[in-house]
């Protein structure tokens, strides 16, 4: 089949940012579908860039860009929208108090950076503390603590940044077994303790905040054990610093619960929030309490960009919002990602290729090893594998960084369907057999009854 012209105007205008874009492109996109040039149908288990939180094109997305287009899109940034006000309200209503003062962003780069500037300004203090697999973003200074992408090339980081361990218990950096590989059969917070006593022993003693996921998802959905965040509050205020929550990806139900963080029974002093929210546009939040913004106002807080307090973003906002709630997303999460873990457990009965099966909800991660005693990272199968996928029609992202390799991230939308997620199950096994040489089933057996359910083979 000759290749899209397109594509060859693409290597020759776009800067790789990634190291290799899918080798399609896409047409358009509807709930868990994205249909490229040719007609192919590739059922989307990232949920795009797991922001299409309720699936791509959602026909409430669309009427609230529609009426926004009717009303107003942009606007200075001293100006207020209905929009912008109502949706920093409903986020106050969603959140646990005293968290209901909001600023309304772009994107969780931003909203992190306004995060750590914020802890910064309030405590008088400049030191953040982060785990090291974490993602926070890639503006300058939350790539400072974002630690699942290298820094090597970009020179300094950020004074006053520091890496903890995370809390991987599959490769746990603290506990070792008795042959030496590195591996925790049950988190019981060593990594955090020590690393607190690192931080101790290395910082300024100007603690202003550390920075953490409810799940490690861009790490590769490492999942702290339960109480990880109450006692990292309890480290952090101890010396002086505020915590800040990080929910671009789990919240507003992919966990199975609104915000992640309500499954440790901690409230955050500043919670971010980003992808999940937007439904697929560029909208972010950070929500502090009123006494955290009369402290910072007192300082002399500003941040002023083009796009602060958007009219239109806000607007989307707000019907993710609604659908979240009137359909009840985190408990369908809850229900979908049980259905969708137990699958993956039972292909990991047969594959011995599957090391792990972890994460919450509908963010999972399937991590794959050349052997389990060994746990050494199936790099080469891992990607074969995930290209397997995408050719038979399933598109899921594999995690490739140190200390992380060759882990599934699968993360689809919370409005996915049993039908949606079976046919995944099917092509992962069919994906697996074909990788490994275990042969292959009928293309049929993939479809069951729906034929036309199934995506068409890419060519």
């Amino acid at each position: 089949m000759a290749r899209d012209p397109l594509m060859a105007l693409a290597d020759r205008h776009l800067i790789r940012y990634v190291p290799g874009f899918a080798p399609f492109l896409v047409e358009r996109a509807s709930g868990s579908w994205i249909w490229d040039r040719d007609g192919n149908r590739v059922l989307d288990f990232t949920s795009g860039q797991i922001c299409s939180t309720i699936g791509h094109n959602h026909p409430r997305i669309v009427e609230a860009i529609r009426a926004a287009c009717d009303r107003v899109l942009h606007l200075n940034s001293w100006m207020l929208s209905e929009e912008v006000v109502r949706l920093a309200a409903r986020l106050a209503e969603l959140l646990p108090a005293p968290l209901e003062k909001a600023i309304i962003l772009n994107t969780g780069s931003e909203s992190n950076e306004i995060a750590m500037r914020i802890a910064k300004l309030a405590t008088g203090r400049f030191e953040i503390v982060g785990l090291d697999q974490s993602f926070h973003g890639l503006t300058a200074g939350v790539a400072s603590v974002t630690y699942s992408v290298a820094h090597h090339g970009y020179g300094p980081q950020l004074p006053g940044t520091f890496a903890i361990p995370a809390p991987y218990a599959y490769r746990c950096q603290v506990r070792r077994r008795a042959d030496g590989a590195s591996a925790c059969p049950g988190c019981d917070l060593a990594c955090l303790e020590r690393g607190f006593e690192l931080f101790d022993a290395n910082g300024a003693g100007s603690l202003a905040g550390t920075i953490a996921e409810p799940v490690l998802s861009a790490g590769g959905v490492i999942d702290p054990p339960p109480g990880y965040l109450r006692r990292l509050a309890e480290l952090t205020r101890a010396r002086g610093g505020l915590l800040i929550v990080d929910e671009a990806q789990t919240g507003f139900g992919r966990l199975g619960t609104m915000f992640g963080f309500e499954q440790d029974g901690v409230v955050p002093d500043i919670v971010t929030v980003s992808k999940t929210l937007g439904g697929g546009l560029p909208l972010a939040a950070t929500v502090i309490s009123p006494e955290l913004e009369e402290r910072i106002l007192d300082r002399g807080f500003v941040h002023v960009t083009s796009h602060v307090s958007d009219p239109l973003p806000a607007a989307v906002g707000l019907a993710v919002l609604d659908v979240i709630t009137e359909e009840r997303l985190p408990e369908r999460a809850a229900t979908m990602g049980a259905r969708l873990r137990a699958g993956l457990l039972e292909l990991a009965h047969r594959y011995p290729i599957i090391g792990e099966v972890r994460g919450r909800g509908l963010l999972l991660g399937v991590e794959l090893v050349t052997d389990r005693q060994s746990r050494q990272p199936a790099e080469e199968l891992g990607s074969r594998a995930t290209d397997e996928c995408l050719a038979r029609g399933l598109s899921m992202n594999i995690v490739r960084h140190v200390g992380a390799n060759s882990v599934w991230r699968i993360a689809p939308p919370l409005t996915v369907t049993e039908d949606e997620i079976d046919l995944a199950l099917s092509i992962i096994d069919d994906s697996l057999a074909a990788v490994l040489g275990a042969g292959l089933r009928p293309m049929e057996a993939l479809r069951g009854a729906g034929a036309s359910q199934a995506p068409a083979p890419r060519n």
